[in-house]
């Protein structure tokens, strides 16, 4: 029997630091590293010892004999990979893949004093770095967060039908409680302090705060009533606070999502998906409501490429294949699309479109009976349309421009990120300027994460990207590069109360847990979310009083 990795790897390599025989690639020291949608096991050389599956963050790893449903196409994938590479033992060794030299990346100097660390962000870029320091360094860590909960990407991106990626966020919660980490949340740089009031109290500051915003279609029509940017779709379905009940309605029968990325995805499987199978995840409860009581039945994925080059993973296309009573269609409006379908390799991501229905829409028709997923490639939108909410979106084709009937448009194109007060900050690209994390003329600052590269990678990307970040600033640590703090270590805690009464620390983020997991016992639901600053507050201090539900 051999272990195969599944759909909801993350790519941290966690499990390739613990497999004993090197048979799970690429690994961090090879060029596809980073660039495959997911790690593999050689089928050939697994020995079975299931250390990459204890190890794994996000339960993606299981026995190929235990793999049931549409999990079973993974032990094809991952032997696949392998498939042009000759099994032959490396030297002497009985392993069928080499070791390389090992490296000691974190050495520092025996009497390297302790440095005290910012860490501006709790998702996993913020995390990943907080996690390096700590195991490898004698740093003493500060997390700020903006909002009165820490978790970031984990808590407000992932979707909710998507538990195993979840299970990394407990990965990173044993570090919120470490003895060298002080935590601060509801704090917001540029608000409640200044970059130069954190840099003062600390030897350096890693700004791990992502990319927040979405891109922009600019088309006519897109600030139209109805029309939805995916990052507020995304946030409102996670119950992030600053996003409202009531921001999404779902009283369209059709629904238009620009783009094909996994975000995409992500929408356009909520959207369809039975209610009920959702009711035992941690969908906001506002969102779950709005699904039970819309009358959403189709949604239409608009891509202005070809299937060839849909944006999204091949895991996460697979997975809308198995998705219980919808059907998926590819429309069949060009004939590019069939042909490149026909043509696709067993490793393309066209092949695994190979099956679905092809058919012509006519878009002038309401949605057949039934659930669907629409695929339309080679089409891209040129405006949104309606004297007040959105009635259609006009999109290109074959044939000419052509009105699809929809009551909701959802653009996912993308994140943006977007300035820091007091940071240099590139407009084409969304990030800040920096050398190997090290912020353009700004000693003592760092970035990490898609802030720092843009938003592009998954969690695990973040584990390389953090540890590059990490790195440099010990460089300069050792090197005698970083400017001294000027204010002493208990000094930050009482700026940050003396500016907010409100702040989270590591009991009150422990206190929000056990109110939102109790919340989830009475409905058999692993939490019930807060979903607003002042729950959460409240929540932090302990309120006695039931929180409304």
């Amino acid at each position: 029997m051999t272990y195969a990795i599944t759909q909801t790897c993350c790519n941290d390599a966690t499990c390739v630091a613990v497999c004993p025989v090197n048979c799970i690639h690429p690994t961090p020291e090879e060029r596809a590293f980073g660039s495959t949608e997911m790690l593999y096991i050689d089928p050939r050389s697994c020995i079975d010892c299931g250390a990459c599956a204890d190890a794994c963050p996000v339960d993606a790893i299981h026995p190929v004999d235990t793999l049931s449903g549409a999990q079973q196409e993974y032990a094809a994938i991952n032997a696949a990979y392998f498939e042009d590479e000759a099994p032959r033992p490396a030297g002497d060794s009985p392993n069928f893949h080499a070791w390389g030299e090992p490296s000691f990346d974190r050495s520092l100097p025996s009497d390297f004093a302790p440095i005290r660390v910012a860490v501006v962000g709790t998702g996993p870029a913020g995390m990943y770095a907080a996690e390096d320091l700590l195991l490898h360094t004698n740093a003493e860590v500060t997390l700020v967060d903006r909002l009165p909960v820490a978790g970031g990407l984990v808590r407000y991106g992932v979707a909710p039908d998507h538990p195993g990626t979840k299970k990394v966020g407990g990965t990173f919660a044993r570090f919120h409680t470490h003895p060298r980490v002080r935590m601060h949340l509801g704090v917001e740089v540029g608000r409640d302090i200044t970059a130069e009031e954190l840099a003062a109290h600390h030897d350096a500051v890693i700004y791990a705060v992502g990319a927040s915003t979405d891109r922009r279609l600019g088309i006519p029509g897109e600030d139209l009533p109805g029309s939805v940017s995916a990052t507020t779709f995304v946030a409102w379905y996670n119950a992030h606070p600053e996003v409202a009940p009531d921001a999404v309605g779902l009283s369209a029968e059709r629904v238009v999502v620009v783009g094909n990325g996994n975000v995409a995805l992500d929408v356009a499987r909520i959207l369809v998906s039975d209610p009920q199978s959702l009711a035992s995840t941690d969908i906001a409860d506002h969102a779950l409501a709005a699904l039970r009581a819309g009358t959403v039945r189709e949604v239409v994925l608009l891509g202005r490429r070809g299937p060839e080059d849909a944006a999204c993973t091949r895991s996460e296309l697979l997975a809308l294949k198995h998705l219980p009573g919808v059907e998926l269609v590819v429309d069949d409006h060009d004939p590019r699309i069939g042909a490149s379908i026909d043509a696709a390799g067993p490793k393309d991501r066209a092949g695994d479109l190979r099956g679905v229905t092809r058919r012509p829409v006519d878009w002038s028709q309401p949605p057949a009976p039934g659930r669907r997923i629409v695929f339309r490639f080679h089409s891209a939108p040129v405006a949104a349309l309606g004297d007040g909410p959105v009635r259609a979106v006009r999109a290109t084709g074959a044939s000419g421009e052509q009105e699809i009937t929809a009551g909701l448009l959802l653009r996912a194109i993308g994140y943006r990120g977007t300035p820091i007060t007091g940071l240099p900050f590139d407009e084409a690209t969304g990030t800040v300027p920096h050398e190997r994390g090290r912020v353009t003329g700004r000693p003592g600052t760092y970035v990490v994460g898609w802030i720092k590269r843009g938003p592009s990678g998954g969690i695990g990307a973040n584990r390389t990207c953090a540890a590059e970040t990490v790195g440099t600033l010990l460089d300069d640590a050792v090197a005698g590069a970083l400017p001294a703090p000027t204010q002493p270590p208990k000094a930050f805690r009482r700026l940050v109360r003396s500016r907010n009464r409100h702040v989270v620390d590591a009991r009150g983020l422990a206190a929000i847990e056990r109110v939102e997991t109790a919340r989830g016992r009475d409905d058999d639901r692993p939490r019930v979310k807060l979903a607003t600053v002042r729950e959460l507050v409240g929540a932090a201090k302990g309120a006695r009083r039931r929180l409304p539900r």
